[in-house]
């Protein structure tokens, strides 16, 4: 019995080291490890062992397919050529690209990536938008039901997806409002495959704000959202379901050029809008939320006109940054390491997509895993 034991033991190890598709064709091999590799045992320790060891990660970007793309002055950005796409997180290579789950949607948009599952909807969200849930590493996918709970249009609505490790449970959190300050707010819970509508939502939200970008983490949803002169981080906790506000900092005077991502465990805030003092150099400040306070942080100085904006933080704790081509109408990826100052050149050319004044590029960091592999 030990003995056996031990084989099992020794067989887990084994096998939790390997990426999902090997692990998908091992199902096939007989029915004991069809049973190991489907177990939420084994899918969980093959999703921890990823997100500790940083293993089977990779960079999802939207992209052009042809990176030599010549420039349509009809329309530069022409919807049909964009692909989204896996690549490497140390060499760059594209290891596999991303198309529709159900195949009869060519152009979608992701809203949000945890533990292997992506959140996928219109490009153009409106409030009867069909979202799926889907893990590409195992071709499964979970088509959102429609809310029962909306009785009326609204004309702004954005949308986050994350898990929520205090509920056990992935989240989708819609937020719906219109221009004379109407509000909604509804939560997607994928253990109850159902919509709940938050009743309570707070005075300070009942008002006409602008809502620019977000991030999700440990289950609360952050947006920028901008109430005339004063901008601040809205959170909503998808489990507790309590809002907060958290008013950005004094020297942050421009929420376009603001971008909200997690350092270190931390809610983190970019601002890249004014030069560096030290000639041929630019800069971006930084800062973090420590007990619901923000903590300045010494800012990231780089060469002039080496990288133009951030646009997020890797699962490694770096800079995604961005150095635009007009002409072309593409973005060159770098990552640059926040410590040790190092700029890397990912030779990867990400796509620039406009919605009337909002400008849109995609890269993030994506972890492999066997979630959704059987029923949830």
């Amino acid at each position: 019995m030990t003995f056996t034991l031990r084989k099992n033991e020794i067989l887990i190890d084994i096998l939790v080291r390997l990426p999902a598709k090997s692990l998908i064709r091992f199902l096939c091999t007989c029915k004991s490890w069809s049973d190991l590799i489907g177990s939420s045992s084994f899918v969980r320790t093959h999703l921890h062992r990823n997100v500790t060891k940083h293993a089977h990660v990779y960079l999802l970007c939207l992209h052009h397919p042809q990176f030599e793309r010549q420039n349509d002055n009809d329309d530069p950005y022409d919807i049909e050529e964009l692909q989204w796409s896996l690549f490497s997180n140390e060499k760059f290579e594209q290891f596999s690209n991303l198309s529709h789950p159900l195949e009869n949607t060519e152009h979608f948009r992701i809203y949000g990536s945890s533990n292997g599952l992506v959140c996928m909807s219109d490009e153009i969200l409106n409030f009867d938008s069909p979202i799926q849930i889907w893990n590409p590493s195992v071709r499964k996918f979970r088509t959102l039901p429609m809310s029962t709970n909306i009785n009326m249009k609204f004309s702004h609505v954005s949308l986050q997806f994350g898990f929520h490790p205090g509920v056990n449970d992935y989240k989708a959190v819609r937020m719906m409002h219109t221009n004379k300050g109407a509000l909604a707010v509804e939560v997607y819970s994928l253990k109850t495959d159902c919509w709940k509508m938050i009743e309570v939502i707070p005075p300070w939200l009942k008002c006409t704000w602008k809502h620019h970008k977000g991030t999700f983490f440990n289950g609360v949803a952050y947006h920028i959202i901008e109430k005339g002169p004063i901008c601040s981080i809205m959170s909503f906790d998808s489990g507790s379901e309590k809002f907060e506000e958290f008013i950005t900092p004094d020297a942050i005077c421009s929420p376009r050029e603001l971008c909200i991502d997690v350092y270190k465990e931390l809610i983190c805030l970019i601002f890249g809008f004014y030069g560096c003092d030290e000639e041929g150099m630019d800069k971006v400040d930084l800062w973090v939320l420590q007990e619901k306070r923000w903590k300045q942080l010494c800012p990231f100085i780089f060469p002039l006109n080496h990288c133009h904006r951030t646009i997020g933080i890797s699962i490694d704790n770096e800079l995604i940054m961005q150095r635009r081509d007009f002409i072309k109408g593409v973005a060159y990826l770098y990552l640059c390491n926040y410590e040790s100052k190092q700029v890397l050149e990912t030779g990867i050319q990400l796509a620039v997509m406009r919605y009337g004044e909002i400008e849109f590029l995609f890269a993030i960091t994506y972890t492999e895993s066997l979630v959704l592999l059987n029923s949830y």
